[in-house]
């Protein structure tokens, strides 16, 4: 393919280009109409990130503000300079150092180097929206795009490559992870979290900094009744197929007590910040994630482990001791059969009894 050549070859001149701290008109519109779209926060976040992207690759590559719509051209030469591709022994991409360089300096990247294929698929994919919502022909859908695409997923299937996942917390990790909680504020708190985020399906970290007391009560003597309001399913404006309704019981129900009657908690957010001995605001999600974190490394846990291992954690559990699909999908919440089955970890393949017909 024949490269385009209107960059700058002048690294400094590059790194000197005022990359766009707001976006050309027609794609800040593209970005409201999005954010409009997608209820949930990461979500408006992702899309207004892969766009600020688009608008800074694209000044950077022609010197021009990105427009809406973005010709087929430019799309491939999108995918050119982000797909890496086996060259003799080593893997090249078509982005020029200077503009990577530009790319990071100006904030819109985290550092030099190839994205993994995963986020240019994702920044095509909002491209691709914001055409749509614009009613506007969209290059992304072009058969060109879609099968450079395509070839671009089977050669990293080739090479070996999978989609990273945070390892599945199931219930011994758990259980590692709730002996490292002691009886101080921060252990009630870190225990009944853990609880909590598994027992109740899996909770996404968002979900868990949300939980709050409204949504809470208490049932019989020794459990609870968490309606989940504000899941990811409901943001996107999807009607579930299962109940809001999740039950917390049995240990997770008492952990989740003993933290409240110790904080102090009547209302309000459940899981809260811990100032020495002083209970602050509520837990946000990147809190979570660090919460999780913590515990595994204090329970000399090997793995890559984050807020998301609760939910792995709980349908690759699940899926152990036997549990019916249909009663996981109603505490995850999950739509897809396809979906919630890949959650299901490595780990878990010994169990699978189709694996023993010979047996």
């Amino acid at each position: 393919m024949k490269r385009n050549n209107t960059l700058p070859t002048n690294a400094a001149t590059v790194t000197s280009l005022v990359l766009p701290e707001q976006l050309a008109q027609q794609a800040a519109d593209a970005v409201r109409e999005l954010l409009a779209e997608a209820a949930a926060a990461n979500t408006t976040r992702s899309y207004a990130t892969a766009l600020r992207y688009w608008a800074g690759w694209h000044q950077g590559r022609y010197r021009v503000e990105l427009a809406l719509p973005v010709s087929e051209a430019v799309v491939i030469q999108f995918l050119v300079d982000h797909i890496q591709r086996k060259s003799k022994t080593v893997l090249v991409s078509e982005l020029p150092p200077a503009l990577d360089q530009a790319l990071v300096a100006a904030g819109l990247k985290a550092k030099v180097g190839p994205l993994k294929l995963s986020t240019v698929v994702q920044r095509v994919a909002v491209l691709s929206t914001a055409h749509k919502l614009k009613r506007l022909a969209n290059p992304c859908e072009l058969p060109t795009v879609r099968t450079l695409l395509s070839r671009a997923r089977r050669a990293a299937v080739k090479r070996g490559e999978r989609p990273t996942k945070k390892t599945a917390i199931t219930r011994v990790e758990l259980e590692a992870m709730l002996a490292t909680c002691d009886d101080s504020l921060e252990g009630l708190r870190d225990r009944a979290l853990l609880c909590f985020g598994f027992a109740s399906g899996g909770r996404r970290r968002s979900e868990i900094a949300a939980a709050d007391m409204h949504d809470l009560r208490k049932v019989g003597d020794d459990g609870y009744i968490y309606r989940l309001e504000y899941s990811k399913t409901q943001q996107a404006g999807v009607k579930a197929d299962s109940t809001p309704d999740k039950p917390i019981l049995g240990r997770s129900a008492e952990a989740l007590a003993a933290w409240l009657e110790a904080a102090g908690i009547h209302e309000g957010a459940i899981f809260r910040r811990i100032w020495k001995d002083r209970i602050g605001p509520a837990l946000l999600p990147g809190s979570v994630a660090s919460i999780v974190k913590r515990r595994a490394r204090l329970a000399g846990l090997e793995g890559d482990f984050g807020a998301h291992s609760l939910r792995s954690g709980f349908v690759t559990e699940a899926g152990k001791q036997g549990v019916p699909l249909p009663a996981v999908m109603a505490m995850t919440e999950h739509r897809s059969v396809a979906s919630v089955i890949g959650y299901f970890q490595s780990g878990a393949a010994e169990d699978n009894p189709a694996g023993r017909l010979l047996k």
